[in-house]
């Protein structure tokens, strides 16, 4: 039950928010990994960014100018702190079609006008709806992508020009390859075999050179062999800054302009929300689990992908995405902050600078070879097990292949047309058989009853005997309007001819039947609800067999609960309750938590018998050692869990909405002395944490809290964190080591869980409850 009392308008504490404590001068710290970090993603960028420039048919010194923008401006204001941005291998199909369209300084103007559009859908928070494109058309247009440019570049590696399309590069194959150039061949032979061979040297000298990134090895051995040769070879050509092309206003026409615009921001965004997801994942796998390191805030990361397209666009950089491939190696250098990804721009700009002589030596070869390995390594053979694992391997298929013979925006309508198609045909696979079971007609239906199921469903009941005994028991979740009106219809004749009909859910338990008058005896109820079990209320019992039903409508549901856990969950958990029965139990963690019915602690926690040692009290308090006044029952758990369990950490977990906490704001001098009142006194330290100017209030996910109720509920557990560390076998289980606090926020209407970050210092001014993403199922698996 939710506690509440009506609000008061006298002795009230007035709550405002305090002002942060006084900092002395900051100093600008660069940690050691940070450091290290940005060399070798800078290693890594720099020959990829000339080789994408050069895919693409811009300016080869576009790409340094994306490289540098989206490390200085994405690391700085995206919200994915280890995500490195810049000019991305899936944009460079659109980047080179706009290019040949368009030109060079149009390009850059619907780039600029694309970051825009980014900065557009961030302040509508629509990051996180770009989440819900299917996986299979992303990775699909990724591959599509890849092949593309593996196709193009494949032209350069023989030494002559690609085509404008995917189809005219492979119908130019055959003459091109009987026209090989011996030099560029060789060239890139050597940069594929380097970075082909480079990853997989053998033995402890292996291990430490393959530290160097196999990318940058390949295009300085290219280099190296090139210029000591003497061949005669394309080589990069960076002209002076002083005649880099600047954008223009657009020219050509709108509509083309505007699908321009689409596709880039479309392609940019969705790359850089999928990038920053994944980077968080390899954050959490960590040893350490990513401590420190705060979750990517998606609406700012798409604001800083858009801040960034602007500025190279007008810059005349290439268009800016996130970027996996050095994200990753960002994370595996050990990278701690947004530091290494401002570094790594910073490094571009000087070598952009300052080592033009050198980057004029770079053949053009290697660098195709090096962007057609990673336009092939793009067609992954892990999403495409994964995606077969989940039956939407025709969805990726489809995309891809959109993607290389007509375009991206196609491919993925395509896609995303077949995706709907397959939702659909699952939607209407709907499975029924028939058999006869002790004299009676037993029809099962298995999936969603939807009016694509209703023919089959009319010709099964039509099928069965007149006057027979019927039970038509249904296993699934949804029932359509089309589908119910049809049993019911059937029901109606069925009964009128002498039979009976009795429906059952899938684990026996009887439904109302969906008759005419079933449908008025739930008046509160759609027509397509009474079957699934729908409860609207209190009905009284009309004849005296329906009193045998009266239990499960008028309120006994515990009764009907504990019946339902004996005949479907029991058979499930019963050897594992045994084996808990005679081993005893070792829960790994104390958790502590409010008594409100609707904090499920197995469900937001998604743990099972003998995980968990839970303790729940009104308000999810603990009082400081020696002031319960008769009532230990906190500080014995406490010993309990930690003396005599060994458990490995204890969380406080509180809630939205809390109506302790309300009631602790409304409290006032000339309240009773109520056992409520009484027990509530342990939560006055939270309530002058709060509105006391030593503290700066808790923030939650990168904003304030919505109001005093929820600011206190957020103080409470840091609070109460500070009060079990007053315990005497809490502290000394900290100072050991071996136990860890942790503070727990759940917001019951987002049904989003947020953790504390910085528990061990719950006396530090920055106070932050971060969410908690979703993990993946192999993850979960592993982490189980």
């Amino acid at each position: 039950m939710t506690l509440c009392t009506p609000a008061r308008t006298t002795n009230r504490p007035r709550v405002q928010r305090p002002h942060s404590p006084p900092e002395g001068p900051r100093r600008f710290r660069i940690a050691g990994a940070d450091l290290s970090a940005s060399v070798a993603v800078f290693l890594i960028a720099l020959p990829l960014s000339l080789g994408i420039a050069l895919a693409t048919g811009a300016p080869l010194q576009s790409g340094l100018v994306a490289a540098a923008v989206g490390g200085l401006v994405a690391g700085r204001f995206g919200g994915s702190p280890l995500q490195v941005s810049g000019p991305a291998a899936g944009l460079t199909v659109v980047t080179a079609e706009l290019i040949q369209l368009y030109g060079w300084r149009t390009t850059c103007a619907i780039t600029v006008l694309a970051g825009l559009a980014q900065l557009g859908l961030s302040a509508l928070r629509v990051a996180r709806s770009a989440l819900a494109v299917s996986p299979a058309i992303v990775h699909g247009m990724l591959g599509g992508i890849g092949v593309t440019i593996a196709l193009a570049q494949l032209h350069i590696v023989l030494g002559s020009t690609p085509q404008s399309s995917a189809v005219d590069n492979v119908l130019g194959l055959p003459a091109q390859l009987a026209h090989i150039h011996p030099a560029a061949l060789g060239i890139s032979a050597l940069t594929v075999a380097v970075l082909l061979c480079w990853p997989r040297l053998p033995g402890r000298a292996g291990k430490l050179v393959r530290k160097v990134p196999a990318a940058l090895v390949a295009v300085i051995g290219a280099t190296a062999v090139a210029t000591f040769a003497g061949l005669a070879v394309p080589r990069v050509d960076l002209p002076s800054w002083s005649s880099h092309a600047l954008p223009g206003l657009p020219e050509g026409p709108v509509l083309g302009i505007a699908a321009g615009v689409l596709t880039i921001t479309l392609v940019t965004s969705v790359q850089s929300l999928l990038s920053a997801v994944a980077v968080d994942k390899l954050v959490a796998a960590r040893p350490d689990g990513g401590r420190g390191i705060p979750r990517t805030a998606l609406d700012r990361e798409l604001a800083g992908q858009g801040a960034a397209n602007v500025i190279s666009g007008a810059l005349g950089g290439l268009p800016v995405a996130g970027v996996a491939v050095r994200s990753v190696a960002n994370v595996s250098a050990g990278a701690v902050s947004r530091a290494s990804t401002m570094l790594h721009g910073l490094w571009i700009v000087l070598a952009a600078l300052l080592l033009v002589p050198v980057l004029d030596l770079i053949p053009l070869p290697a660098l195709a070879a090096l962007v057609m390995v990673v336009g092939i390594q793009m067609v992954s053979i892990t999403h495409i097990r994964t995606v077969t694992r989940h039956r939407e391997v025709v969805v990726y298929a489809v995309t891809l292949s959109g993607v290389v013979l007509i375009g991206i925006l196609e491919g993925v309508a395509l896609g995303i047309g077949v995706a709907i198609a397959v939702a659909l045909h699952r939607l209407a696979r709907t499975r029924i058989t028939r058999e006869e079971r002790d004299g009676r007609q037993l029809l099962h239906v298995r999936g969603q009853l939807t009016f694509l199921a209703v023919p089959r469903l009319s010709r099964a009941l039509h099928q069965l005997p007149h006057g027979s005994d019927v039970v038509v028991e249904l296993d699934g979740s949804f029932m359509d309007h089309a589908a119910y009106e049809t049993l019911s219809d059937w029901t109606a004749g069925h009964l009128a001819h002498g039979g009976t009909v009795e429906t059952t859910g899938p684990a026996g338990t009887r439904i109302a039947e969906p008759t005419p008058s079933a449908a008025a005896a739930h008046t509160c109820c759609r027509p397509w609800t009474p079957w699934h079990n729908h409860q609207c209320g209190e009905q009284p019992a009309e004849r005296a067999d329906e009193a045998v039903e009266a239990p499960r409508t008028t309120g006994l549901k515990l009764a009907s609960g504990i019946g339902k856990f004996q005949r479907n969950t029991a058979p499930l958990v019963r050897d594992e309750l045994a084996r808990l029965a005679r081993e005893g139990q070792t829960p790994s963690q104390l958790f502590l938590t409010c008594a409100d019915s609707r904090l499920v602690t197995s469900m937001i926690t998604s743990s099972g018998p003998g995980d968990l040692f839970t303790v729940r009290n009104v308000g999810n308090l603990v009082p400081l050692p020696g002031e319960e006044s008769g009532d230990d029952s906190v500080a014995a758990a406490i010993e309990y869990a930690v003396d005599v369990l060994q458990v490995e950490s204890i969380t406080v977990c509180g809630h939205s909405g809390c109506g302790a906490m309300q009631a602790l704001l409304n409290a006032g001098p000339d309240d009773p002395p109520t056992p409520l009142r009484r027990w509530l006194r342990h939560g006055r330290p939270s309530l002058e944490r709060m509105v006391g100017k030593r503290h700066a209030w808790a923030r939650i996910s990168g904003r304030l809290p919505a109001d005093a109720v929820e600011q206190l509920c957020l103080t409470n557990v840091v609070q109460q964190l500070e009060h079990l560390r007053a315990y005497e076998p809490v502290a000394r289980r900290l100072a050991e080591g071996t136990l860890s606090l942790h503070g727990v926020y759940f917001h019951v209407g987002e049904a989003q869980a947020y953790l504390l970050s910085g528990t061990d210092e719950v006396h530090s001014y920055d106070d932050v409850f971060t969410r908690v993403m979703p993990t993946e199922p192999r993850e979960a698996a592993r982490a189980s």
